[in-house]
């Protein structure tokens, strides 16, 4: 039973990150509004390939719900219905939630895959929550945050929808990002609590403090990030794709204090790295931040000086979301110990 809440759990925490990834694919592409509807993508559970298949059609079925593009505007039909020879307004309610109607089959499809992953780990969470109710008795503490866990990947769901609704508000963007954050340190709180340990941490409530300190640091230098990358959104929508070097010829102060910033972070990590092995407390996932922190530095000056290779900015913010994975599982692993003792 362990094992395989354990292997349920982990996997969960795979799929959430694949979310993550995948979250970040859409936003390097542009491809948020991919499709302008939620739960489902232009009113269909699988999206269209070509526009062909969003637009009027005399003597055609149409589904109740179906999407089409009329002048601009996204049209949903109001039942089931055949149409006539001409088109008429009678049998379509156009959609008020926003005014986005463009087509754009990569980014819908790249929307839909971050979507399906998204589902994926919701049913995994569902499936690791009814598993759960075996420990209600022995540790109704997994339990509860297990349950807690499937009304967070709700949430999140629902946070993906006002995204959409408000045509990508930065800030709801943020919100989203974080919230997923949260729903990576619960899932490694869960695997850290059942999980049986053999390596020995030694007790040092200094380095914990300096870890959780360096936590909130990365989680701040997360948030900035993101609103470093809508400026960057902002600048292409002024230069355009075709001139990427003029990206950084007007950024906000945010893009200074998460340039320097990262300096603090990582010379706290270094500081952290040296107490660990100087007092050999066992924390050997240290250097596993160390490497992160050096792909991350490597990610950011490519996209400062080679403005902004393919890639860049997905891997840059999928391995902030992993070193924050790490530094919170130190976190548990110093918090247990201190108990401990």
């Amino acid at each position: 039973m362990q094992k395989t809440f354990i292997k349920t759990a982990k996997i969960s925490l795979v799929l959430v990150y694949l979310v993550i990834i995948a979250g970040a694919v859409v936003r390097m592409t542009g491809s948020g509004m991919g499709c302008p509807d939620w739960p489902k993508c232009f009113g269909q559970y699988i999206p269209p390939t070509d526009i062909s298949e969003l637009q009027w059609q005399p003597f055609s079925f149409f589904k109740k719900g179906e999407v089409i593009i009329v002048d601009k505007t996204l049209e949903v039909a109001s039942e089931d219905f055949t149409s006539t020879a001409q088109f008429s307004k009678t049998n379509w309610q156009t959609y008020t939630k926003h005014n986005y109607a463009i087509f754009n089959a990569t980014h819908t499809w790249i929307e839909y895959i971050n979507r399906l992953f998204g589902a994926l780990a919701g049913l995994a969470i569902f499936f690791l929550a009814l598993l759960s109710l075996k420990y209600w008795k022995k540790k109704k503490s997994i339990t509860l945050l297990s349950w807690f866990l499937v009304f967070a990947m709700g949430f999140q769901a629902w946070l993906g929808a006002t995204v959409v609704y408000s045509l990508l508000n930065p800030v709801k963007i943020t919100v989203h990002m974080v919230m997923a954050l949260v729903i990576v340190a619960i899932l490694l709180y869960i695997i850290y609590s059942i999980t049986d340990r053999t390596v020995t941490v030694h007790k040092d409530k200094k380095t914990r403090q300096l870890i959780f300190v360096a936590l909130v640091f990365t989680l701040i230098q997360i948030v900035l990030g993101t609103q470093v990358r809508q400026m960057v959104d902002d600048q292409a929508d002024i230069v355009g794709d075709a001139a990427k070097n003029l990206w950084l010829d007007n950024v906000t102060i945010t893009f200074y204090i998460h340039r320097s910033f990262s300096i603090v972070v990582t010379l706290l990590n270094v500081f952290i790295f040296y107490r660990i092995t100087k007092l050999k407390l066992g924390l050997a996932k240290i250097k596993w931040v160390l490497s992160l922190l050096l792909l991350e530095i490597i990610t950011g000056v490519a996209m400062n000086y080679i403005h902004f290779p393919f890639g860049s900015q997905t891997l840059h913010l999928v391995l902030a979301s992993l070193l924050f994975g790490v530094q919170f599982y130190m976190v548990l692993e110093l918090l247990n110990t201190a108990k401990k003792n």
